[in-house]
């Protein structure tokens, strides 16, 4: 992140701080332009469309991560649970972002398809379909076989109507200083989340009232050849590696030291270009890195005895509300 960016952003996140005036002057323009964009969608004067299959939308109002992708993970786990063929779509921001709908296959380059589709087909094992137009994408999806729709990151993409919302909220930084781009983190007023049909809390702090609690588990490592599997105990108390290229690396830094690891950190831009030199530190330490950036350096020299550290989403007791909410949206059955 370049030096500006990152004290913008540390400007939305401090209570001490006050953004730069010229944000606060275009902020006005930016909340005026995303509400007619939306009013324009409602009057349908900007052409929406819907797949004809159901569409469930895991998305946020923040700029950066806020733990969506493994949240889309566990919906699609979810849906197929409950008997349904999701597919997931997904822009493919990081990749090449094509014009015509493709199907994420095993051997598509991080480059063209995006880390984030590449690890969602892999992890899910069902279908993921990339597009710049995400309606194209879901019918390609709903004429492939898949007979609902997971959204990656579809909030703000108002050309796919939807028929089930959620809204993944950081729980550590919340919604920052609660105003719009470029003065604050929201790609749309706070109010936003009083319309979706659940919003998910990832971490304690700064949680919606109503939300569902979620926290990210995990305590293995894996080499990214697969060669071995290793408890994250196993690294303590370290130092170590730490690689993070998503929207809030501090967030992966501090799940490594809460495994009790004294971390290096070493942040990226999200989807950013991963440094051959980080890969193989002349100290000899062990590199951990997200799954994210594993997806996105595996074919890289020096990557094979780096460790990927995946996690999962953890719903806990919010996991039967959470299921309830989206079958009985949908009209599919528990049983």
């Amino acid at each position: 992140m370049s030096g500006w960016r990152e004290r913008l952003s540390g400007a939305w996140y401090d209570p001490e701080a006050r953004p730069p005036a010229w944000t606060r002057w275009l902020e006005p323009v930016y909340r005026l332009a995303v509400l007619t964009r939306r009013l324009l969608y409602r009057r349908g004067w900007l052409r929406s469309g819907h797949p004809g299959v159901p569409v469930v939308i895991v998305g946020n109002l923040t700029v950066g991560g806020a733990g969506k992708t493994p949240l889309v993970i566990l919906v699609a786990q979810l849906l197929m649970e409950l008997g349904r063929r999701p597919a997931v779509v997904s822009r493919g921001y990081g990749g090449a972002e094509p014009r015509q709908p493709h199907r994420v296959r095993e051997h598509d380059s991080p480059a063209f398809a995006g880390d984030e589709p590449l690890l969602l087909a892999k992890t899910t094992a069902c279908p993921v379909w990339i597009c710049r137009d995400r309606l194209a994408a879901a019918r390609a999806a709903a004429a492939g076989g898949a007979d609902v729709i997971v959204a990656d990151d579809g909030l703000q993409h108002y050309r796919l109507r939807r028929d089930f919302e959620i809204v993944v909220v950081d729980g550590v930084r919340g919604l920052g200083n609660g105003r719009c781009l470029p003065a604050g983190p929201l790609r749309e007023p706070s109010a936003r989340l009083g319309e979706a049909d659940l919003v998910v809390c990832n971490g304690e702090g700064h949680c919606p009232p109503g939300s569902v609690r979620m926290a990210l588990v995990g305590d293995q490592a894996v080499r990214i050849d697969a060669s071995a599997r290793r408890s994250l105990a196993a690294f303590a108390p370290g130092p170590v590696h730490g690689i993070a290229g998503i929207g809030h690396p501090q967030r992966f830094f501090d799940f490594l030291a809460g495994h009790g690891l004294e971390v290096v950190p070493h942040p990226l831009p999200d989807h950013g270009r991963m440094p051959a030199g980080l890969l193989s530190p002349h100290d000899g330490l062990p590199v951990l890195m997200t799954s994210k950036d594993a997806v996105r350096c595996a074919r890289m020299s020096g990557s094979g005895a780096c460790w990927e550290v995946p996690v999962t989403a953890d719903l806990g007791a919010d996991a039967s509300r959470f299921r309830q909410a989206l079958a009985g949206r949908l009209g599919m059955s528990e049983a």
